[in-house]
């Protein structure tokens, strides 16, 4: 059974960082891409930042230079360190596995981040 299990969200001040974790199981993890989404009530889902088994890395424009994507196939865990938040960064954030090529995907049940004074 594949699991994954985010953790780390919380509140925090604007300006503030957090880092969220996702950690897998039930996976090869070091085949798949891994990746971080997020959604806000009433909004499509939007990639947030992905890095391949490679560890090649991608951001959407608007987080690039504050959030830092990484990953530990040791662990079997994903990272996405969140620094200079801002409250449009307000999301439930998600961890993706996928194997583009077969059309794999698993999805986390997400964590809340807040951003709030």
């Amino acid at each position: 059974q594949v699991q994954l299990v985010e953790t780390g969200g919380g509140l925090v001040q604007p300006g503030g960082s957090l880092r969220l974790s996702c950690a897998a199981s039930g996976i090869i993890f070091s085949i798949y891409a891994m990746g971080w989404y997020r959604q806000v009530p009433g909004k499509q889902r939007e990639l947030v930042a992905r890095i391949t088994n490679d560890h090649t890395t991608n951001y959407r424009d608007s987080v690039r230079g504050r959030f830092t994507i990484s990953r530990d196939n040791t662990k079997n865990t994903v990272y996405l360190q969140m620094n200079s938040l801002k409250p449009d960064d307000t999301a439930v954030y998600s961890c993706n596995a996928e194997r583009q090529r077969f059309g794999i995907n698993y999805w986390g049940q997400g964590t809340q981040v807040t951003v709030s004074s």
